[in-house]
């Protein structure tokens, strides 16, 4: 088995989102944001007991009026994960949901309004140990700064997000994480790089407006995947427009990729060629559909080629690989069974202890 290379993480404060600790040396949290009206308490509490059996541990509510804020005290009472509430603009919104018992707010100091609303959602925020994070997006930087740079560069997500700071400082609140994101992943990188050099504030990760999961998964796993790789990050959100579960199931795929956090089965296929002689891809598909569920972490090779497939797979936990009308059962590079095509994907399963469903 070759040697694991450990990441250097950037040191940053810890801060508390409810129990969950974020920031040191504490592990990269995955989050995700509820995609239903706030309003809609069941469905609300659905979709979140969802993400917490997908492994979500943070998760984020929008708030965008007062009867949205008013329903999240009845959803703090069904779910058992962190909660978080975004909010934009109206003060009185996030004092209504640390009112209901919220663990953080999302918001920007500086849209708030009158240093007198801030101070009271500052207040009330410190009175109750919660933190605040700074999200700062490219698309809706403060039109001052669009003036001064043209555009959002990396520089006015830095400065924008400085400003933010400044505020909270001057209240004497630092109970504060920070996200500077942008659906330009060059921008979005260099943005943390350049945050991370003069600051040691906690870092929310991620691409903003990925896109669907065709393009999203891609700019998310380039983006977050370079910075987590730099040691900058301390919790991350995966943004696609797809279902919740899917941003949580890619974000730990980039965390199992860099070793940083492995759950899950880590499926390894070959892309197949002119020796391959059975359906690999339906396979490979139905591999994978029939481990979603997995929470443990566990390798499993899907291989084409009888003869190569178990030395290629060799740091495989459980494989498989067909040939004409047969295949072979690997486990750890060595052959343990040889069935016929049809009964590969049973026999996979039983070996690694699922039975057919």
């Amino acid at each position: 088995m070759a040697q694991r290379k450990t990441l250097q993480r950037r040191k940053t404060r810890i801060i508390y989102v409810g129990n969950m600790p974020v920031g040191g040396k504490n592990p990269i949290t995955v989050q995700s944001m509820t995609k239903t009206d706030t309003r809609d308490v069941r469905a609300t509490v659905r979709q979140i007991r969802n993400l917490e059996k997908a492994g979500c541990e943070i998760i984020r509510l929008a708030v965008p009026e007062m009867d949205a804020a008013k329903a999240l005290g009845k959803i703090k009472k069904s779910v058992s994960i962190p909660m978080i509430a975004d909010i934009h603009f109206d003060w009185r919104l996030a004092l209504e949901a640390i009112k209901q018992g919220v663990d953080g707010l999302r918001i920007n100091p500086g849209n708030i309004g009158a240093k007198w609303k801030v101070k009271q959602v500052v207040s009330a925020a410190k009175g109750k140990g919660l933190p605040i994070r700074i999200g700062v997006n490219a698309g809706s930087l403060e039109k001052e700064l669009l003036r001064k740079y043209g555009h959002p560069t990396p520089d006015a997500l830095v400065e924008s997000a400085e400003k933010h700071i400044e505020i909270l400082e001057d209240m004497d609140f630092y109970n504060i994480k920070i996200s500077l994101k942008a659906s330009n992943v060059l921008t979005t990188i260099e943005a943390y790089r350049l945050f991370s050099r003069k600051y040691n504030y906690p870092l929310h990760v991620g691409i903003s407006e990925a896109g669907p999961p065709s393009a999203g998964i891609i700019k998310s796993a380039v983006g977050i995947g370079i910075l987590l790789s730099e040691g900058i990050g301390d919790t991350i959100r995966v943004s696609l427009t797809a279902e919740p579960e899917e941003e949580v199931r890619v974000a730990y795929g980039i965390l199992s990729a860099l070793r940083i956090r492995e759950r899950g089965a880590n499926i390894i296929s070959c892309p197949t060629c002119g020796r391959c002689n059975i359906n690999l891809q339906g396979l490979a598909r139905k591999v994978e559909s029939r481990l979603r569920q997995v929470v443990d972490p566990i390798t499993v090779a899907v291989m084409g080629c009888v003869v190569n497939g178990p030395g290629e797979a060799r740091e495989a936990d459980f494989g498989i690989a067909g040939g004409r009308g047969r295949g072979i059962v690997f486990r750890n590079g060595r052959i343990i069974r040889r069935v016929e095509e049809k009964k590969l994907l049973d026999a996979l399963m039983e070996e690694i202890g699922f039975k057919r469903t």
